[in-house]
């Protein structure tokens, strides 16, 4: 299975074209593959906490971000999953909205990664609740 047919919703940051890099790509392979997984053995209808602690067996859960302005680090914003070199957002809604992108891209920005997942759970086809984000 390709990538494009396992991220159909996949998004490039303004104005950068440049190639993602491999270990990006592989990442993603690896975080979609878990959540299908976790997708096929426990459905479409628990909560986004049931889904993150499912996930969470593979990877760094509640991640603080520390942002840095004028030399002050602030810490607040929380990324649900981290998997170097990506950002990872759970969801378990009707539809995913135009602010749940944005915090993804909050948290891409805050950390410097270029790559992220915004994954919903309550979709019947989870592979059509993924978006992937390159920045």
């Amino acid at each position: 299975m390709s990538m494009s047919e396992l991220l159909p919703g996949s998004t490039v940051g303004p104005g950068r074209h440049r190639p993602v890099p491999a270990e990006v790509n592989q990442a993603t392979r690896e975080i979609v593959g878990a959540a299908i997984e976790v997708h096929r053995r426990l459905g479409p209808g628990f909560l986004e906490s049931v889904y993150e602690k499912a996930l969470a067996y593979e990877v760094r859960q509640q991640v603080p971000i520390t942002v840095t302005y004028k030399g002050l680090h602030v810490t607040g914003q929380r990324t649900d999953l981290l998997v170097e070199p990506g950002v990872i957002e759970l969801k378990a809604v009707g539809a995913l909205l135009p602010i749940h992108e944005a915090g993804l891209i909050d948290c891409l920005h805050a950390t410097g990664y270029r790559g992220g997942l915004l994954i919903n759970f309550r979709r019947q086809v989870l592979k059509k609740g993924i978006k992937r984000f390159v920045w």
